[in-house]
């Protein structure tokens, strides 16, 4: 996906929008342009990235005048944070989804293959080109902007975190999951299946889907298991490593 500045193009015409008798735009024809917006800036946001986009450059091309971006908007971070939110709200629909489906499903249906089903949503939305790409501009902006970092902590990851956490609740309930605390279960989870993939696309490695679904179902294997493993190797580590036997 390029990051460069797209090529420059013949402006369309103005479009008009539906007035009230005020003179303002009508209810729906607000909601419209909002969304003409929102999608125009983006797409560029997208191909030319967040320095390269400017509020002028999302006017021409979703044929508002730039006045109407500006009040709504504020600047370029509040369009971008605009962008944001909304980008977050689809990644995190499939997790939904997912995690609903899962509750509804048959319960001769195995933990782990559940949670397998999660994971390779999860693998889809957060490793995809746009996801990837947003997470790169919000890092290169964090320092200057941090409420862009906040934003993205507090409507993505944290909303992840409690999403997942409600599936270990309802999974805690029946009895096929023993934990204390499962909004940790759910960050340890969610880092387990999907941050290192997600970290790696992110540098710009080639993500293969093949490998990148053994790594999750081996990261949910450990998950289920516990580092430890069995509860009598447990009690055995817990003991200390066995001591040598001196040579004589």
């Amino acid at each position: 996906m390029g990051l460069t500045a797209a090529r420059t193009k013949t402006a369309a015409p103005r479009r008009e929008m539906p007035k009230s008798r005020g003179g303002r735009p009508t209810k729906t024809a607000a909601i419209e342009r909002d969304q003409r917006l929102i999608e125009v800036a983006t797409r560029l946001f997208l191909d030319r990235g967040f320095e390269a986009t400017s509020l002028d450059a999302v006017a021409e091309a979703a044929r508002v005048s730039k006045p109407t971006v500006y009040s709504r908007y504020g600047d370029k971070r509040g369009l971008f944070a605009a962008v944001l939110r909304r980008e977050i709200a689809r990644w995190l629909a499939p997790l939904s989804a997912a995690a609903e489906t899962q509750l509804s499903s048959d319960s001769d249906i195995s933990v782990e293959q559940r949670l397998v089903e999660i994971g390779r949503e999860m693998l889809s939305f957060t490793c995809g080109p746009d996801a990837v790409a947003f997470s790169r501009m919000m890092t290169s902006q964090a320092i200057n902007f941090p409420e862009v970092a906040k934003l993205g902590k507090e409507e993505g990851w944290l909303k992840a975190v409690a999403t997942t956490a409600r599936f270990f609740d309802h999974l805690v309930a029946q009895g096929a999951l023993d934990v204390e605390d499962t909004t940790i279960a759910a960050e340890v989870f969610l880092d387990f299946v999907v941050g290192h993939t997600h970290r790696m696309a992110t540098f710009g490695t080639t993500l293969e889907l093949k490998s990148a679904e053994k790594r999750m179902r081996t990261a949910i294997k450990l998950f289920l298991a516990g580092a430890l493993g069995p509860a009598d190797r447990a009690r055995d580590a817990a003991k200390g490593p066995p001591r040598r036997r001196s040579s004589r």
